[in-house]
């Protein structure tokens, strides 16, 4: 297979699942293309097996891409602005204050800008940075690329605007270098973290997480910080997994890890919003969403565990074994204790009730309190009933599913009939603002609530 060696343009499969860019031995350029663990392919092969996407790669030196101990990615996308004054602070802090070896690698995801001719000049000029330039968007498809091809035990990445503080770095990387923890991410919801930022990012921030944590149990603080490490071996056990191309990518990635057992290591980070984000932040969320519903699914069907152990390395230590009958070094998902369980569902009940809420004031304008009352419950209730199946209680698979939905059904009725004894008396009252409805409404499903748990748990749990 030829390779033009400047820049280097090599094709890399469309889904850049678990793939690595290798050096050849008298160049600083990829010379193949192989899947992990096999012989380079032939490009005819390579094309018989999946579509390809045209990338380019200008790689460091090949001594310093094998005593690189981390390999840092920046992925971009239409940031001539901000690349070359953001990159060469990076690296001037790594020079200076950075302990170990390191490479920096500017990931451009299909830029339409001057970003790439920016990455190829700062490739040229600083020696310890290296290029990669894909042909399609996506900051996970970026992300997947850049740490399937690195040599080094551990892989992180940043934000381009390095809105965190970079003395968080080292004790990111510390713990995996070491074999403590398999997994890092940055966490801007500590107690001891400092974080600026408007009220509004505040607020979606602490929501997605929530849900992360009702829907999907999750013990991680902060899945969206862009600031995360991941051992070399773990990344490319869960690669395979991982099948978000975008946004999701890390959340995926850190719920995946989770899964199956790995340990995350948080590191409360002092955190600095960028002014001229450019994220959409209503397309984002959506997006966010059909992740979480998709791996809901996923855990259902019993899926999203690593296959194998992976070898051991002298650099790293080896990943823990997990099966599907539980996760090592996990507690067990089934616990009965009624303590854990009432926990669980008030975390899931503060969830349906901000849903709710939110559905409410939506509706409250075109349809009236009855019909937004009945339309809310109806969309808040089915998530509800599936979160508490999956997180309260611990359910998963076929096995009593119609009997679980069926008594969550029957429930529902509860507080439906509840909530309309409370906008009657709302009536009554003079009440007509959609806060104060809101609060009648609230205090109503408080109401209902404890009968409701009690009739899930007999159906669910008992």
């Amino acid at each position: 297979m030829s390779i033009d060696h400047d820049p280097t343009t090599v094709r890399l499969p469309s889904d850049l699942t678990d793939v690595s860019i290798t050096p050849s031995a008298t160049s600083s350029t990829p010379s193949a293309i192989t899947s992990a663990g096999t012989s380079a392919p032939s490009h005819a092969a390579a094309s018989a097996t999946a579509p390809a996407v045209e990338a380019r790669f200008r790689a460091a030196s090949e001594d310093r891409r094998r005593t690189a101990a981390v390999e840092i990615v920046v992925p971009v996308y239409n940031e001539e602005a901000a690349l070359e004054g953001s990159v060469r602070t990076l690296h001037d802090y790594l020079a200076d204050r950075f302990p170990l070896p390191w490479l920096i690698t500017i990931a451009d995801n299909a830029s339409t800008d001057g970003t790439w001719p920016i990455a190829a000049a700062l490739h040229a000029d600083l020696p310890e940075v290296q290029a990669l330039r894909l042909t399609e968007k996506g900051r996970g498809r970026a992300l997947r690329a850049a740490w399937s091809q690195s040599p080094a035990p551990v892989v992180a990445y940043m934000d381009v605007d390095l809105s965190t503080d970079l003395d968080a770095l080292l004790p990111l990387v510390a713990p995996l270098l070491s074999g403590h923890s398999d997994v890092a991410i940055g966490t801007r919801l500590a107690a001891t973290s400092r974080c600026t930022r408007g009220p509004k990012r505040e607020a979606i921030s602490r929501t997605y997480n929530l849900i992360l944590r009702t829907a999907l149990h999750s013990g991680f603080s902060d899945a969206q910080c862009g600031f995360k490490a991941v051992r070399r071996d773990a990344v490319r056990d869960l690669l395979p997994l991982v099948e978000d191309q975008g946004w999701f990518f890390d959340t995926e990635l850190l719920v995946l890890a989770e899964h199956n057992g790995l340990r995350i290591h948080e590191v409360p980070v002092d955190w600095v919003d960028d002014p001229d984000s450019r994220v959409d932040i209503v397309r984002t969320a959506t997006d966010d969403l059909k992740g979480v519903s998709r791996m809901i699914r996923r855990f259902a069907r019993n899926q999203g565990w690593i296959e194998r152990r992976p070898s051991t390395s002298p650099d790293v230590a080896s990943l823990p074994v997990a099966s599907p009958g539980g996760t090592a070094g996990a507690p067990a998902g089934g616990s009965s204790d009624l303590g854990g369980q009432l926990v669980r569902f008030a975390s899931v009940g503060t969830a349906s009730t901000l849903l709710f809420a939110a559905l409410f004031a939506a509706f409250y304008g075109p349809l009236g309190a009855v019909a937004a009352t009945v339309a809310a419950l109806a969309v808040s209730s089915v998530a509800n009933t599936a979160a508490h199946r999956r997180v309260t209680f611990a359910q998963r698979g076929r096995a009593g599913r119609r009997r679980h939905w069926a008594g969550g059904a029957a429930l529902s009725l509860l507080p439906l009939g509840v909530c309309l004894a409370g906008l009657g008396v709302a009536a009554i009252a003079g009440i007509t603002s959609t806060i104060g409805l809101l609060v009648v409404l609230t205090v109503a499903n408080l109401l209902a609530s404890v009968v409701r748990f009690a009739g899930l748990r007999r159906s669910m749990a008992g």
